[in-house]
């Protein structure tokens, strides 16, 4: 239930049982649509509302701005296999040459040759690098991934994806946010 949503669309932050966001990387937002149906379904807490409020002829409310759920979700200890992980693991950079442009992705053993698509076999790739290389294996178009391809933890992708902060995050969630970085004096 993750979406990618613009700040005008009013999300809501979602926060686990014990008060720390469900992923920061996508970070775990909600549509209002889908926060208030979670409200009423009694799945979640509200813990900080906009001033923005929707309103039936019979009934109002503010639109949540911070929920956390009832029920503890217990997080994955592995991350999902995806495009955007690859890409995160990599820190979307081209292994092969450094440019964050046209990012895809490449087998670094090419499947003909037998090479899977696994974390271990799988790096982000610009498509001219990606093209240079084509079919061939590392040796023999003399190109090699920048780091070894490897399965990341969560903890790999958090560490990656504080380089990366979201273009918008609204005051209200920021106390439940990077809960590891050093406080102001």
């Amino acid at each position: 239930m993750t979406v990618a949503v613009s700040p005008d669309g009013l999300p809501a932050l979602v926060l686990n049982a014990h008060y720390r966001p469900l992923s920061y990387y996508p970070l775990s937002l909600w549509s209002w649509q889908d926060a208030i149906k979670a409200v009423f379904l009694d799945r979640v807490n509200i813990v900080a509302e906009y001033e923005h409020a929707v309103s039936s002829p019979t009934f109002s409310m503010k639109l949540p701005s911070v929920v956390s759920l009832k029920a503890y979700v217990k997080p994955s200890r592995h991350p999902a296999f995806t495009r955007f992980n690859v890409f995160l693991r990599d820190r979307f950079q081209c292994q092969y040459c450094g440019t964050p442009e046209d990012l895809t992705f490449d087998h670094v053993i090419p499947r003909h040759r037998g090479g899977a698509t696994t974390w271990e076999n799988v790096v982000a790739a610009c498509s001219p690098c990606n093209l240079r290389k084509g079919g061939m294996m590392p040796a023999h178009a003399k190109m090699w991934p920048l780091q070894k391809p490897f399965q990341p933890t969560v903890h790999d992708l958090h560490n990656n994806g504080r380089l990366f902060p979201p273009n918008h995050l609204h005051e209200s969630w920021m106390d439940y946010l990077y809960w590891d970085v050093e406080l102001e004096p």
